[in-house]
């Protein structure tokens, strides 16, 4: 089935990112089978996480549960098969050049396919994602009909692309929907009210192209959860939310503080006004907050942010209040992006490279200026 409205990620509970309290397995799988029973019927799970153990758990919780009464959505990307974990920088993209040419893509991509299904403990995928692609994965299109190859083997009924981890990849992401939006569904992209850039850039071209966006981060690291501002909250040591800017939690709830009216009005949670903002935008359909279990004693449980996001009304702002939002959240160069930039002279990361002539004419044509 084509992916719903909502969603639950399997990075949520702490296990496999760096967040809140870990959640034991049993709750793990606990949290994955409450979103089912609320109503949430898309599964994301990546097969980097946790090499594997993401997709077993995830296969576990929906163990008897009818196959097609749920929207199963696999990303693959990272080698963690024959590739070396490289620190902080995590395992490389079977793309890396020192793994593998473009000769070999077809069959890492229906290996790795393959065995994520079988962790998953089912046959097919209703979406398969390339999974924080380097430049090659923008690029090739050979690494693309190799996609289209797991798709005509019946290892997934749809395609997509998740640029990441971080923000950024805006005229990467255009370019790769110009070059390959006739193989591409989906795109996963971060966006909510307090990042509409730099990813609101490009949902005119996915929109162009025919290609369905799901919004992840779509919680801001928890700021819209509503638990971050309690006095008794704190970060744990390793939590990856302590390596942002300092006050940037209350500057976040400072700027939600002004969407209030707008919860009031329609009478939502702030979860709630963050999802239905991003599923306004017309190329936006479906949402995929992170699910955290904060530490302190005044913290709400997980289970709870789940229920309250599978209870969210069905429906959508005016352009209007789409507007005046995004003036509140407004973050307009706060960041360093990542991906094609002319900060770089050459390709000394996975996620960073040189800027070329051809994304700078495309970002004309968009009307998105050269200052990249």
């Amino acid at each position: 089935m084509e992916p719903t409205t909502t969603a639950y990620g399997t990075w949520s509970g702490g296990r496999f990112m760096h967040f809140g309290e870990t959640l034991s397995e049993e709750r793990y799988i606990g949290c994955i089978q409450t979103a089912y029973e609320k109503g949430i019927r898309t599964f994301i799970t990546s097969d980097v996480y946790g090499n594997g153990k993401a997709d077993e758990l995830l296969g576990k919780a929906l163990a008897g549960i009818g196959r097609d009464t749920y929207s199963l959505v696999g990303m693959i990307g990272h080698d963690f098969y024959n590739g070396q974990r490289q620190g902080s920088r995590g395992y490389p993209r079977f793309t890396d050049p020192e793994l593998r040419g473009p000769e070999g893509y077809e069959q890492f991509i229906k290996m790795a396919a393959g065995k994520e299904l079988e962790r998953c403990g089912v046959d097919q995928f209703d979406l398969l994602m390339l999974h924080n692609p380097d430049e090659i994965g923008y690029t090739s299109e050979p690494l693309w009909k190799a996609m289209e190859s797991a798709k005509a083997a019946g290892l997934t009924q749809r395609l997509g692309i998740a640029p990441g981890p971080a923000n950024g990849f805006s005229l990467d992401l255009i370019y790769c929907l110009e070059s390959f939006s006739d193989l591409i569904d989906w795109s996963m992209l971060i966006l909510n009210p307090l990042e509409p850039w730099p990813v609101g850039l490009t949902l005119p071209a996915c929109e162009k192209h025919g290609v369905k966006v799901m919004t992840r981060v779509v919680d801001y690291g928890g700021v819209f959860h509503g638990d971050l501002g309690l006095p008794s909250h704190e970060f744990k040591s390793g939590d990856h939310r302590t390596y942002r800017p300092e006050g940037w939690v209350e500057h976040g709830m400072e700027k939600a503080e002004k969407m209030m009216p707008i919860v009031e009005q329609y009478k939502l949670t702030l979860l709630q006004l963050a999802c239905i903002w991003n599923l306004s935008h017309p190329a936006v359909a479906c949402v995929v907050p992170t699910f955290i279990q904060e530490a302190g004693r005044d913290a709400r449980l997980i289970e709870d942010k789940i229920a309250e996001f599978a209870a969210m009304p069905d429906v959508r702002f005016t352009d209007e209040e789409v507007a005046k939002i995004r003036a509140i959240g407004d973050n307009t160069g706060c960041m360093m992006l990542k991906g094609a930039s002319k900060r770089h002279e050459s390709s000394e990361r996975p996620d960073e490279w040189p800027m070329r002539p051809e994304l700078l004419e495309l970002a004309q044509q968009y009307g998105l200026g050269d200052d990249w």
